[in-house]
């Protein structure tokens, strides 16, 4: 069965907050869930499905709809880390399309920043150990050595830069300056990036995205729903999903991402080409994230994301291709340290033609949102959603 034309994304929302000492994550939760009810034109009680992921406090679905007070036909935790939300918005629009919800509400929400105070900087416990645990953590794998591998390695097979790196970084700055609530908001240079500190070489503390508190909330509704609402409305088009990891070293790549598969998937099902799309928001954790990811998708050649990305060609109102335009995870919002959901909520601002006019893409009608969960250099998730204005 395909979704395209099944659902519509008629709510969003992106919690103001990027420091929240005097809040529960429950609390924020639930202020993104009624944030994007209002946008939508609905209450709690019209959403029949919840999806929701592993920043879901207790036992996730289930304490979280009590908490809020959902009566509801549909749940799904489904947890691929920050590609979670994107791929919620593919399995809600599946579940509406097999009449098992007509309202769906999804919702990410974290404290971060407390949770790194209170615990001296460690980080919090995602209880039972992976069963790579066993194998791997004696060789002291972070989440910023191994995005720093696959940055080295990409620049080992096709000589990319760390000044176009830096361009990608820089296009985010120029972007946040007219975010208000974005964390960054100073616009900053190639030479700004590269002088940065190192963090894990290649990679500078200004390829690095920000660490927030705050969240965010969508609804997703039946076509039936969405023709009831007065507000813009986003048609699902087409969505991919799909797990990468090393296999245990064999056959081990680490220039591409799941991107690879999840990217020609959704491109299919809503029969566009990348040449179509007006705007992406692409996930950032780190600059090298980007440039892989647009690489994978098809924007440009493997290979050639370097030369793609530079001399401001990310930059709206400037390049071929304007990304993140909130100012991404590098600059503006990384909540609970899984950007998906904000990947979402600013294409669809930026379809609806609500977007910063400094940095709104004319005749925007077609976009798309990637996200990657997990690390990009071991085992990740990628899930790549494509919306078009009706």
């Amino acid at each position: 069965m395909s979704i395209k034309g099944k659902a519509y994304i008629m709510g969003a929302y992106e919690h103001p907050t990027r420091d929240a000492p005097d809040k529960s994550t429950p609390q924020l939760h639930a202020e993104c869930a009624l944030g994007a009810l209002k946008d939508a034109g609905l209450t709690k009680d019209d959403v029949d499905g919840y999806f929701c992921a592993g920043d879901a406090p207790g036992f996730g679905a289930m304490s979280m709809s009590d908490y809020m007070g959902l009566k509801l036909r549909h749940m799904d935790s489904t947890e691929t880390g920050g590609s979670s939300y994107i791929l919620h918005v593919s399995h809600a629009a599946q579940a509406i399309a097999a009449g098992k919800c007509s309202v769906a509400l999804i919702t990410l929400a974290g404290r971060p920043r407390q949770s790194s105070r209170m615990a001296g900087g460690g980080r919090p416990s995602m209880g039972e150990a992976p069963p790579e645990a066993g194998f791997e953590n004696m060789y002291g794998g972070t989440t910023h050595n191994t995005y720093g591998m696959c940055a080295m390695r990409h620049m080992y097979e096709y000589g990319t830069t760390s000044e176009q790196l830096a361009w990608i970084k820089v296009a985010a700055s120029h972007h946040a300056q007219w975010n208000e609530h974005a964390f960054l908001r100073n616009v900053v240079t190639v030479e700004d990036v590269v002088n940065s500190r190192m963090i894990s070489d290649p990679l500078h503390l200004l390829d690095c995205c920000v660490v927030t508190d705050g969240g965010g909330a969508l609804i997703v509704t039946s076509p039936e729903v969405a023709k009831s609402l007065n507000r813009p409305k986003v048609k699902v088009m087409g969505a991919g999903e799909a797990p990468k990891g090393p296999a245990g070293g064999l056959d081990l790549d680490l220039t591409y991402s799941g991107a690879a598969w999840s990217g020609p998937r959704a491109f299919a099902e809503a029969g566009v080409t990348p040449a179509d799309i007006k705007y992406a928001s692409i996930y950032d954790s780190f600059t090298i994230t980007v440039l892989m990811q647009l690489e994978d998708l098809g924007f440009c050649e493997k290979g050639q994301g370097g030369k793609f990305v530079a001399d401001g060609n990310l930059i709206s109102g400037v390049g071929k291709l304007p990304f993140n335009t909130d100012g991404g995870g590098l600059c503006n919002n990384h909540p609970t340290n899984r950007g998906g959901i904000t990947k979402v909520i600013e294409a669809v601002r930026q379809l609806r033609g609500e977007a910063h006019p400094k940095v709104q893409v004319p005749n925007c009608d077609l976009a798309i949102a990637h996200g990657t969960g997990g690390s990009l250099g071991v085992r990740h998730g990628a899930a790549t959603l494509i919306m078009e204005r009706e």
